[in-house]
């Protein structure tokens, strides 16, 4: 029996062979759920949900929804168990990839090729940049910075403002730049730059 934890790194190694340039980052929390892994590419990002032969489909009704909303792909990789019936449980633009234990080593099959997700929406993706990211866009598009307006206000207005094939190719070119070992610091010069106090205690963020 396959558990996540025996098929993350195998399964990394096999999408990242297959694109010439990718970017993983892993327990991307989304909306009420939390994305195994988000897979990063030059215009588009796609939702990687891991079902091992060690789990149910009890809460994938409800991740399901959460993953259509934030990304242009999704894909769901499951244990060999899971393998007849999971096309029954995701949507038909949902990739599908069969996980097969061999006695040395783990095999991947494409059983459905993932296709652009038609409920994934702009606005949802800008949630998942850091307010130094934002601030990083509106630079590169000339915009006003507005300092004291509030993070959401920030995204409604680069979501009005920025050509959206212009913005998709810029937010993923920051979620590839995404330093995670310097993100307290980068955080806090920008408070400090914006005029608000640093944070005393910074998070621990976990990264491949």
């Amino acid at each position: 029996m396959l558990y996540d934890k025996d098929i993350r790194e195998p399964l990394f190694q096999f999408l990242e062979s297959r694109y010439e340039k990718v970017r993983i980052i892993e327990e991307k929390k989304i909306g009420k759920s939390r994305a195994d892994f988000m897979m990063v590419l030059k215009d588009s990002i796609v939702g990687i949900e891991i079902k091992s032969d060690a789990d149910t489909y009890a809460r994938l009704e409800s991740q399901v929804k959460d993953y259509n909303a934030h990304f242009d792909y999704n894909v769901v990789a499951v244990g060999s168990s899971h393998a007849a019936n999971v096309s029954t449980h995701v949507p038909e633009w949902w990739g599908i990839i069969s996980i097969e234990e061999r006695e040395d080593h783990i095999d991947f099959y494409i059983l459905r090729e993932m296709k652009r997700n038609p409920r994934n929406k702009l606005k949802k993706q800008l949630t998942m940049l850091w307010r130094c990211e934002l601030a990083h866009i509106q630079e590169l598009n000339g915009m006003y910075k507005y300092k004291q307006k509030s993070k959401k206000f920030v995204q409604d207005k680069i979501y009005e403002t920025v050509d959206h094939e212009v913005l998709k190719e810029q937010l993923c070119a920051e979620l590839f730049e995404r330093d995670y070992t310097t993100i307290a610091e980068a955080i806090n010069e920008y408070r400090v730059a914006n005029g608000r106090k640093p944070k005393r205690k910074s998070r621990k963020y976990s990264k491949r």
